[in-house]
Order: structure tokens, then sequence, then C-alpha cells
């Protein structure tokens, strides 16, 4: 075979600016794909929503609470989908295609949309979700709305699947500077001034992938942040901060005295319980307190 020829095979196998291409599509992607991964994070300032459910019900579970996040949202402060519908950070197929997924992120960069009440944030660890929200949502009101419900018989449409809400008021790095942080900025409206002396409190911590932060450290740091004058009392507290770290954040929150009461705000054992107490249990989510609000809302504006 002549010189010419084997030049003539080289160029049908590999076309002239086919590798060229590739390596452009590389480079080009490269970046974006970066970009999309941080955006999926959980970072320093987010606000949001934990949840458990059922191993291998995630995505499911992911579908389910965006649904009940949202229509909550409208009946509490009246915002629908177009204000900043819920949205999924990532998709809820199990095996997204990441081609669509990168377009999809470069097309919101290109055409700047409303930041979405609530978007979902695909962890590693199973049986794990979060939520990032914003502004009307106030995730402990938002939780315990919705719990109070569950405890009054209105059950989510869906949610079959999911167990345990946990409200973030706010995150910060899971150091010993970041668990100060947070916890002065979360603690400070509830036990700080002189209206807020002779508070009795507990604190609950949880942690996830993270062997850095020891407990009892932890949970000084942040009594120390609630500062004297208050009480801690583990049963009959007054307020219960709730402490989350997973990896490398930390959030917390400070919840009410019938955290207890509404099964630690674990939607499964309230629907439980209210199927066992005999209480008729709709399938809805237009509960006692989304109707209160509402009323309230009439009366305003007569």
């Amino acid at each position: 075979m002549d010189i010419s020829s084997k030049k003539r095979k080289a160029d049908t196998e590999h076309p002239a600016g086919v590798s060229n291409k590739k390596a452009k599509d590389k480079k080009q992607w490269s970046k974006p794909r970066k970009e999309v991964a941080e955006a999926h994070k959980i970072q320093p300032g987010d606000v949001g929503i934990w949840a458990t459910c059922a191993r291998n019900k995630e995505a499911r579970s992911v579908a389910d609470l965006r649904d009940v996040f949202e229509q909550y949202a409208s009946n509490l402060y009246g915002v629908t989908g177009a204000d900043g519908a819920a949205e999924g950070g990532e998709s809820d197929d199990e095996d997204p295609d990441i081609e669509a997924e990168i377009k999809k992120e470069l097309s919101g960069i290109s055409k700047p949309s409303s930041e979405p009440l609530f978007t979902s944030v695909k962890l590693e660890t199973a049986c794990l979700l979060f939520f990032k929200t914003r502004p009307p949502i106030e995730p402990v009101s938002f939780v315990h709305a919705i719990c109070s419900d569950a405890a009054n018989g209105v059950k989510p449409k869906g949610c079959r699947f999911v167990k345990r809400l946990t409200p973030i008021t706010a995150i910060g790095k899971a150091t010993e500077k970041g668990i100060d942080e947070v916890a002065l900025e979360v603690v400070a409206p509830h036990f700080h001034g002189p209206d807020n002396t002779g508070k009795k409190f507990a604190i609950r911590t949880s942690t996830r992938n993270n062997k850095q932060l020891k407990r009892d450290d932890v949970i000084q740091r942040i009594a120390a942040a609630v500062g004297p004058g208050h009480k801690v009392d583990l049963k009959n507290y007054d307020l219960l901060i709730l402490v989350e770290i997973y990896q490398n954040i930390c959030g917390m929150s400070v919840v009410g005295p019938d955290f207890e009461k509404l099964k630690r705000y674990n939607l499964e054992e309230l629907f439980e319980v209210t199927e066992e107490s005999g209480k008729k249990v709709e399938d809805g989510i237009e509960g006692e307190t989304a109707s209160r609000v509402k009323s309230a809302r009439a009366t305003q504006q007569e």
C-alpha cells in the first residue's frame, strides 16, 4: 500500500476536524458542568428544609414534597408558580440526561427567570433530602403548619414515603467559628433582650457524615450563645434548638414546645396517630392552618 492510500484511509477513519471538534466541545462544557455542580450544593447562607424518606424513594419523595410545598406556599403566602414555582435542582429521573441538564442550566443563564421558592438538592446520602427556600417562605412556621394540619387529620396527597421534616433558619460552616456565628444569628431573636428572659430550653443535635465535631462541644457552644438568664430543661422546654450537621455545613432553627406533640415533625408518625385515634384523615392539604390564614386575609380586605 502506498503512502497516498494510507493517507486516504486515515482521512476516512478520522475526518478532518472531528478530533478538534471533540476537544473543543469538551473544553466548552467543562466550565458549565462545574458551575452546575456548585449550584446544587448546600452553601453557608442557605435556608431550607431537611427531610427524610424511605430508602430508594428519594426521587419520588422529592416530587411529592415539591407539590405539597408549592400548594402550602399558595395557601399560606398567596404565592403561585408564576411567582417562583417549586423546582428541583436535580431531575427526578433516577438516570438524568447530563447533556440535557447542562443545556437547561445554560438556558437559565442566558434567560434569567425568577428564583424558585423551593430548590431540591441531590445528596449522596440515602434517605435524606434537602430543599433550599427563599422568602417569603419561613421554614419554621411553614413546617409547623404542615405538621399541625397532619396532626388534625389533613393528609397531603402523595408523601407516602416521606418521614421527618426539619426546618433550618440559617446555615454556616461546620467549624467552631461557623457554629458560633450561626448560633448567634438563630438564638438571638428568641433569647436575647429584655422581653426574652427566663426561658427554658433544650438543644437537640443530629450529625451525618462528619467526624470532626463532637456533640458535647457543639452543645456547649450553642448554650454559650443562648447566654445567662435561661435554664436547661430537656422535657418541659419553652424552646428547642435544632442543630443539623451534614458533612461540612451546620444548620439551626428554634421551634416551640409542641415539637414532641407533633411527633418531632414526622409526617409518617402523625398520619399513623390520626388514623389510630379514629380521626378522619382527609386527602388534601387545605388544612386548618391554611383556612385560618385565608380567613384572616378576607377579614383584612373587608
